[in-house]
Order: structure tokens, then C-alpha cells, then sequence
């Protein structure tokens, strides 16, 4: 069976080279890998001790992180890497401050390719989160009898592990997986009836951090001048269906303060220009009430402020979840006891479900019911200050995954 995995992989690797051709986000990829083992050679000895966590991408990074900063307090002599499959991971992390020695592409798993990179530095335990499984990287860590862990692990139904092909994969994850941390009991459920009895729920570790977000919040000063003690409608990782719902906001209601947070910041011009004279933008604010009196909109043209915006939120849309691309974290807003609203689109977020059902978050099939359910919170405002401690509530009242995680490392 490993030979058709191989296969595939290098169908995969070719298919890439190929659209790397065409798509800007595939090069970077493509050529990322090419330098990995480059890079992580001269970030790490070959004799220093490896704690190792890898990511699909940005979103699987920010779950992983609580475990990876305790690991870096309790072990400080040992040095860290972060690995990604996404670009949108790589790139956006690599860009900002981190506690990572070396961060790099994962190279494709081709079994001499991974033993070249493994051989390369000491791993002293590896971690992958959620569901981003290499099953020649596990074969090749087993070997070496380096533990590995699951964080925030998640299995649903439509995986292939629970086809009549799945076998193979299932068994490839008995062996080499010393512990899955399942982040819903559902999914635990799910893992045992496939013979994964090596699992255990812990929760899931994105309550961890965005817990730590509302505790260690800063003021944004010129957030707080631009709302003017006005009720703050804050559109979080936007994309077109979320910016139409600002339009037909906007024509309902000119006294809600509404500050947008695009996905891609490449559409700014594009957003600005749609809104005119209604919207600025965060790097034209000034801290005085003139430059921002008359205008309804902020947009946000930089990265990495959004779960600080949160905080100045009556009410948060958070963006993806009006077509197939995915929902974004819809935590990080309902940390400050937030309600949340989102697109009906987001069959791989059992979180939405949980917030939906402690009557904390509602999600919509279109734009025009999203808005009518937004107008009617701005208006009832014990209706929303109802949602929003429902929200504070079902946050604090998750369990500390990180810590029953590290509490079961620390025992192996």
C-alpha cells in the first residue's frame, strides 16, 4: 500500500511544479521546499534537541501554539521548529515575532527526502495538529523513537479513514501515534470505533489562546477615538458576501460604527473604493475627532490586530462562512462575550455548532438575513448583551487543553 501512497505523493509534487506555474501562493510553496532542509541545517546542530510542531497553515499554527509555548518555558535549553504545508502559514508567520529557532516548509513526503530532514537535528518530540498527517514522516520519527502527538486532533465522518480504503491509513496512525488529543468527544468517539484507542478528549486548545488574548489585551487608542462611544458593528476576516453585508448595513443604520478586517489585503483599494467617503483607513487615522466624524467604515490595511478589535465589538461577523472556502475563528470574538454571526458554511468547525447552540452565535444562508438579524440586535440591546455573556460563558467554561495535554506528555 505504501507504494501507491508514494505514488501519489509524487503526483502530488509533480502537480504542484505544475500549477507553481500559474498560481503565485503554489510557487512560494514549491520554492519554500526546495530550501527547507537548507535552512533548518543552519538554524539547528545536528546534535541539538528538537522540540517539533507542524501545521497545515496559519489557522492549525495559532491551535497549536499554547502547547508549543509551554513546552518552551518547562524545556528552554531545547530549540523549537515550526513546520507548514500552506504558504498562508509560513508566510504570515515568518513575517511576525515568534518563539521558533527554524520555521519551514515541510518537504514532500518522499521517504528519502524525510529521512534526509529528520537525520538533520534531534528530535526530542513531534506534535501535529488537528488532522495533517505524512505517513512516511510518521514511519521514519517511529523508527527513530520519537514521540509523537496529536493536538486538538479532530475525525469526522466523511474522512477516508472510515471508507473500505481507509484501513491502510488507520493502521499507519495506530502504530506511529503515541496519543491523539481530541478536541470534541465526538471525535474521540469516532477515533475508537476505527480501533484508535490510543485518544483521550482534552478539549480544544484554540479556547486556550484566544483566553489568553482577552488577558492580555492592549487599548487601540485610535480604534477608541474612531468609534466615539457609538455602538461598533467589527467585520472580522472579510471576504465579498461579508463586505455586501456592510452595504445593505450601512443603508439600515448610519450610527453603528463598523470596522472591517479584509482576509486579503490586496482588496483595500478595491473595498475603499466601494464605500467612498463613508470609510477610511487605519493607517490614514489621527488622534483627533476630525478625521473621523463623518466617516461610518474603518478598514484595517495591516495584519495581525484583529483579535484585539474584538474587544470594541457590540456585535462580530466573522468572514467564510458564505461559500466553501471555510470559516474563520469565530473565538477569538466571542472571548470578549461577543455575539458572533457567520455564514451557514462550515461543516469542519464543530465549534460554530457549540456557540449556536448556547445561544451565543446564529449562522445564515445569505447576506439580506444576516443583515436583518444585525439590525434587530442594534436596536434590542438586552437581546444582544444576552448573547454576548452567553458567548463569555461557553468560552470560560472550556477546559484548559494545553494543560491536560502537557499533564500527559510530561507522564510519558
Amino acid at each position: 500500500m505504501f507504494f501507491l501512497y508514494d505514488i501519489s505523493i509524487s503526483l502530488m509534487a509533480f502537480g504542484m511544479k505544475i500549477a507553481s506555474l500559474f498560481n503565485e501562493k503554489v510557487k512560494k510553496g514549491v520554492a519554500g521546499r526546495r530550501d527547507s532542509l537548507k535552512n533548518v541545517q543552519q538554524a539547528l546542530a545536528k546534535d541539538d534537541r528538537v522540540i517539533w510542531m507542524h501545521a497545515a497553515s496559519l489557522g492549525e499554527y495559532e491551535q497549536g501554539l499554547p502547547v508549543l509555548e509551554r513546552l518552551k518555558i518547562q524545556y528552554p535549553d531545547y530549540k523549537i521548529l515550526v513546520s507548514f504545508f500552506s504558504p498562508s502559514g509560513y508566510e504570515n508567520v515568518v513575517k511576525k515575532k515568534h518563539i521558533a529557532d527554524a520555521i519551514c516548509y515541510l518537504p514532500f513526503d518522499k521517504k528519502n527526502t524525510i529521512q534526509q530532514f529528520v537525520n538533520s537535528f534531534q528530535t526530542a518530540l513531534f506534535f501535529t495538529v488537528k488532522y495533517d498527517f505524512w505517513y512516511r514522516l510518521l514511519e521514519v520519527l517511529n523508527q527513530k523513537n520519537i514521540p509523537v502527538y496529536v493536538v486538538s486532533a479532530l475525525f469526522y465522518e466523511k474522512q477516508k479513514f472510515f471508507t473500505s480504503g481507509g484501513r491502510f491509513f488507520v493502521e499507519q496512525l495506530r502504530k506511529n501515534v503515541n496519543i491523539f488529543f481530541h478536541q470534541t468527544e465526538h471525535s474521540l468517539k469516532l477515533a475508537e470505533s476505527i480501533g484508535l484507542t490510543n485518544s483521550m478528549y482534552t478539549g480544544d486548545t484554540r479556547y486556550d489562546r484566544v483566553k489568553q488574548n482577552v488577558k492580555n489585551f492592549t487599548e487601540v487608542p485610535l480604534i477608541q477615538n474612531f468609534i466615539q462611544n457609538k455602538p461598533a458593528l467589527v467585520i472580522g476576516s472579510s471576504w465579498e458576501a461579508e463586505e455586501n453585508l456592510v452595504e445593505k448595513f450601512i443603508n439600515e443604520n448610519s450610527e453603528t460604527k463598523i470596522i472591517l478586517a479584509p482576509h486579503d489585503l490586496k482588496r483595500v483599494p478595491q473595498i475603499k473604493q466601494r464605500f467612498g467617503d463613508k470609510a477610511i483607513l487605519y493607517s490614514k487615522l489621527e488622534n483627533s475627532q476630525s478625521s473621523v466624524i463623518n466617516r461610518q467604515l474603518l478598514i484595517i490595511d495591516n495584519i495581525g490586530m484583529l483579535s484585539r478589535l474584538y474587544h470594541y465589538a457590540n456585535v462580530a461577523v466573522v468572514g467564510g462562512g458564505f461559500h466553501t472556502s471555510g470559516l474563520h475563528n469565530i473565538l477569538e470574538a466571542a472571548a470578549y462575550a461577543v455575539p458572533v454571526i457567520f455564514g451557514n458554511q462550515y461543516k469542519k468547525n464543530p465549534e460554530a455548532d457549540a456557540l449556536i447552540e448556547a445561544g451565543a452565535a446564529k449562522s445564515f444562508s445569505d447576506e439580506n438575513a444576516a443583515v436583518d438579524f444585525l439590525l434587530q440586535l442594534f436596536r434590542d440591546e438586552d437581546k444582544r448583551k444576552s448573547m454576548g455573556s452567553l458567548a463569555g460563558e461557553f468560552i470560560a467554561g472550556q477546559p484548559d487543553a494545553a494543560t491536560i495535554i502537557l499533564n500527559n506528555i510530561h507522564a510519558k
